[in-house]
């Protein structure tokens, strides 16, 4: 049994002032693992007060004193990292191959990317008759979610302290353990005492007094829609800078002129794609669409791929798939699996319960739903589980109105044998990525979306521009 009782600010593991507990749920067998404090508005003051008065001092540090720190992080979580993955599969069920790679590894990865930026970056140049240069902003809240819980807090916390910044930061209450442990590798690399500050708790109480803290400068947000919008209400009063990457709902076109097997290849890609991360991340490719001639090829291939998943504990060995994060998620994911059939889809693979000789635990059945349209529950709302919905098409045109025939627009994908095609096709999807013929993951490419997929954007060097001020110095 784990227990969380302690908060990190100004340098120390401190006890909350709030009062509250909340159990920690083990979502592979649905039994208590732990708990964690939660705290009040008043730990979100002590938290806030120690990250302004450390900005005084870190914001003046040097790019090579700032650069060591970065190497000095990294060196500390990569001796940590196997505790990161082993804590993710025990509070958010991510089976033990992919939490030991792709989510302890992802924040390396930023951290590598971000000294890699901050080496040569410039804070400062002539223009004219005025000088510009770039200063941080000054203490930020950052409020990350439980689906990939030290890459999302690295993405952000990474470029806040390249550019000199420092934090108050509220990882979500659902992933506390990776969350303890990645603060214990900051202060284990010598971050100063107030730049980073961790208080656990709720959104309501500890994500709303950071939104709206006057002394906090700027809010980075990860999560829902709905939390979104609770977060820039919050924040609107005191005109703090809000950047915030939110839900999504992202089209994946495959071209009527892919044959054979790279048309299989495109099609199975994607429902592999939904899979992984048991379908919970923001830019899975949720909606798939196809030439409607070719609707019932394309939802064998996908049904072949879902059939052949294998669904187990997180703990066991192979590329198994893991449970969802809750029990209020499993019940979302069956409800919405629910009204899709009402609602006329064909379900191609999967479907509503948990899979074959698996009676408890928050597992989802890898869904291929066929003949969708794009009005339907499933087709609109974001799912966040490994639930494809297929879409048919009768020209590129239509493709591309349907893709961008939602409120998110966070990624999208397109896969086709012409690349000139390929290219137009993506400049027309109104997404803040697009990703083209499967291409493998760019950390310095920005990462944010559209419309109601957020504002902003993260990793690489725009995620820089996200925690800076731009001053104009006129004359000489």
């Amino acid at each position: 049994m784990r227990e969380i009782t302690e908060f990190y600010i100004n340098g120390e593991w401190v006890s909350p002032r709030g009062t509250g507990r909340m159990d920690v749920i083990n979502p592979a067998n649905e039994e208590i693992s732990g708990h964690v404090a939660l705290g009040d508005a008043s730990d979100v003051d002590r938290a806030a007060a120690a990250a302004k008065t450390a900005f005084e001092s870190f914001s003046t540090t040097t790019r090579e004193e700032r650069l060591a720190l970065l190497q000095a992080i990294i060196a500390a979580y990569q001796a940590r990292m196997n505790d990161l993955a082993e804590a993710m599969t025990l509070e958010m069920g991510v089976p033990k191959w992919l939490s030991s790679t792709a989510q302890a590894g992802s924040a390396l990865g930023h951290f590598a990317e971000a000294a890699k930026i901050l080496a040569d970056f410039e804070f400062e140049r002539p223009s004219g008759n005025h000088t510009l240069r770039r200063e941080p902003i000054g203490v930020c809240g950052l409020i990350t979610p439980w689906n990939w819980p030290v890459n999302q807090i690295a993405c952000k916390l990474a470029p806040a302290l390249a550019v000199g910044c420092t934090s108050v930061w509220k990882p979500s209450e659902m992933s506390p353990y990776s969350a303890q442990i990645f603060m214990e590798v900051l202060h284990e690399a010598g971050v100063p005492a107030g730049v980073v500050n961790l208080v656990h708790g709720d959104g309501p109480t500890v994500g709303a007094a950071i939104s709206a803290h006057p002394d906090i400068d700027m809010v980075s947000f990860t999560g829902s829609t709905r939390a979104g919008i609770a977060v820039a209400q919050a924040a609107a009063p005191t005109i703090k800078r809000v950047s915030q990457e939110l839900g999504g709902k992202s089209a994946n076109i495959i071209l009527d002129d892919l044959k054979g097997e790279d048309f299989a290849k495109a099609v199975s890609g994607g429902m592999q794609s939904m899979c992984i991360n048991s379908g919970q991340s923001c830019n899975a490719p949720s909606r798939m669409l196809v030439p409607a001639s070719r609707m019932d090829e394309a939802a064998q291939i996908a049904a072949t791929v879902a059939n052949g998943v294998e669904v187990a504990d997180p703990n066991a060995e192979g590329m198994v798939m893991g449970p969802v994060i809750s029990a209020n998620q499993w019940n979302k994911i069956q409800g919405l699996m629910e009204v899709a059939i009402k609602e006329g889809a064909r379900v191609a693979a999967g479907g509503p319960g948990r899979p074959e000789d698996l009676n408890r635990g928050y597992f989802v059945r890898p869904t291929v739903f066929a003949d969708v349209t794009n009005d339907m529950t499933i087709a609109r709302e974001e799912v966040f589980g490994p639930v494809l919905v297929m879409i048919g098409y009768d020209d590129e045109d239509e493709a591309v109105r349907i893709a961008n025939d939602t409120p998110y627009g966070l990624a999208a994908y397109v896969s086709g044998a012409d690349a000139n095609r390929v290219s137009t096709v993506a400049n027309k999807m109104r997404a803040g990525q697009v990703v083209l013929n499967g291409a493998a993951l760019d950390m310095s490419a920005p990462f944010g979306g559209y419309k109601q997929s957020g504002n902003g954007r993260e990793w690489g060097e725009h995620g820089f521009g996200e925690y800076l001020e731009t001053k104009a110095v006129v004359g000489n």
